[in-house]
């Protein structure tokens, strides 16, 4: 066999020389490092995947900038995308991304607490639904704290009903509640109302103010030592309108207070 058969068989080797300069080495490609995910996009991700959340977005507000994220609906493009991969959710989040940014200025407090998002009901307008709805015949639990107190504090000295008569003689009809109250001590309207009465009483009630607060309902304050409201005059719930004292078929300071429905006498205790 000729040495020319013998070179065409044989393998080069290396690789063949270029022309014009030495051979060069190849050099093995380097893997290139995936670049880390910041801490919002991977919020999203996890939120994508796991389907915690469908619809709306969050937004963080912190030195003064806006970061905002939007996650996917239920159904359409955005919601495809939890079954695609992470570059692709990225750029569905992305292009879907229309929450308006929320901001807040530095040190702001920011709380996510329920509680500023709900509202205390009109008393006054609970009470005036009430007496309306049920035409006066209101039922003690229907009725339990309707009324404002009419004292800042409330401790009850004579209960409503029958009861030996403190200043002797046979039993009698209580027909309000007892609340001990030093002489000179403030006396608030239960709820918002006209003044119809102030002045004596000769039935024992001493100094005397009635408030009409409407569909039949009334309120009394008696044993007062002076009141600071006249006959006409509107008042709010919590409005002073008398002084408490001992005038009257009175064994000391206290207020007597009574609730009367439809002109007719009814446990206070019900309704405060």
């Amino acid at each position: 066999m000729s040495n020319d058969k013998l070179r065409g068989r044989r393998r080069a080797s290396g690789p063949a020389p270029m022309a014009g300069g030495p051979a060069r080495t190849a050099v093995p490609s380097t893997p290139r490092k995936a670049k880390r995910k910041g801490p919002l996009q991977q919020i999203a991700d996890l939120a994508v995947k796991s389907g915690a959340i469908h619809k709306g977005g969050l937004a963080l507000a912190a030195g003064g900038l806006a970061l905002t994220v939007a996650f996917p609906a239920s159904s359409g493009p955005l919601a495809e995308a939890a079954n695609r991969d992470d570059a692709q959710v990225s750029t569905s989040i992305s292009a879907g991304a229309v929450q308006a940014p929320v901001t807040a200025s530095t040190g702001a407090k920011i709380s996510f607490s329920r509680t500023s998002a709900t509202s205390t009901q009109d008393p006054d307008a609970r009470l005036k639904a009430l007496m309306s709805a049920q035409s006066g015949k209101v039922t003690p639990s229907a009725a339990k704290g309707s009324l404002g107190s009419p004292l800042a504090s409330l401790t009850e000295a004579s209960p409503f009903g029958w009861r030996i008569n403190p200043l002797g003689g046979p039993s009698d009809f209580h027909s309000g509640e007892d609340f001990v109250a030093q002489c000179g001590t403030q006396v608030m309207a239960a709820a918002a109302g006209k003044v119809v009465f102030t002045g004596w009483v000769d039935t024992g009630g001493g100094n005397r103010v009635v408030v009409d607060h409407g569909n039949g309902l009334e309120t009394t304050y008696n044993h007062l030592s002076s009141f600071t409201v006249q006959v006409g005059q509107t008042v709010q719930r919590g409005d002073v309108v008398a002084l408490s004292g001992t005038t009257g078929a009175s064994t000391g300071c206290h207020l007597h207070f009574e609730v009367m429905v439809n002109g007719q006498v009814v446990d206070p205790s019900g309704w405060l």
